[in-house]
């Protein structure tokens, strides 16, 4: 068990250190929507900041919506210790309990920047992903020397935005109906996004060997 354990959160710790590791070099490196190509122009870095949940969707303008995002994602992360602890102490298999630590590291990774880089990195008003309409908090963006008021989110522990940074540049082809021309996955993500949905998708490919059914007494019998 302990053995299983110790392999599952080395694994934790590495994606969570290159995580941390890749955003503090975006957001010091590049400017708010700056792109750069990572292989060719298919697979580039574009920074952006997510200020709530997947592909950049609100929960609401007040504090308490964001508030309680974070909240969930911190339940979530100590629900998942306590699934892998106890599945470990049943002998789980160590591939199911990897799966799970990927799951595990990518919504600790996202939580720690929403938990701490507002206390170390600056608020820029003119950031479009800064900006809440109907937060309340008022502030004056000056950009290429015209003034005008925005609402700000709110900031603090547990309040601030996931950095995102990777996106496909890939668009359908233009004679297929509907989409033709259009980006196949136009969202932005991180490591940590990657890992919760690698985690996901393996649990969905995977599900009746991690999950069998118990066989029934007439099922025993025969």
């Amino acid at each position: 068990m302990r053995k299983k354990l110790s392999v599952v959160f080395v694994l934790v710790f590495v994606l969570l250190l290159l995580d941390q590791l890749i955003k503090l070099y975006i957001k010091s490196s590049f400017e708010p929507g700056e792109t750069s190509g990572l292989l060719g122009d298919w697979f580039i870095l574009h920074y952006i900041e997510n200020p709530g949940m997947a592909f950049g969707t609100t929960f609401g303008s007040g504090i308490w919506h964001k508030l309680a995002l974070s909240i969930f994602r911190l339940i979530a992360i100590g629900f998942l210790v306590y699934y892998l602890i106890k599945q470990a102490r049943k002998n789980a298999s160590l591939e199911f309990l990897l799966v799970f630590g990927l799951i595990l590291a990518g919504a600790a990774g996202n939580l720690i920047d929403s938990m701490f880089y507002d206390f170390f990195f600056p608020l820029n008003p003119c950031d479009s992903f800064n900006q809440l309409p109907g937060s309340g908090i008022k502030a004056v963006c000056t950009d290429y020397g015209f003034k005008y008021p925005v609402e700000l989110r709110h900031k603090g522990f547990m309040l601030g935005s996931v950095v995102d940074m990777f996106q496909f540049n890939v668009n359908w082809p233009k004679w297929v109906p509907m989409v033709g021309g259009q980006q196949i996955f136009p969202a932005i993500w991180n490591l940590a996004d990657a890992c919760i949905s690698s985690g996901v998708i393996l649990i969905l490919i995977r599900q009746r060997a991690y999950f069998p059914k118990k066989k029934t007494t007439e099922e025993s019998a025969d």
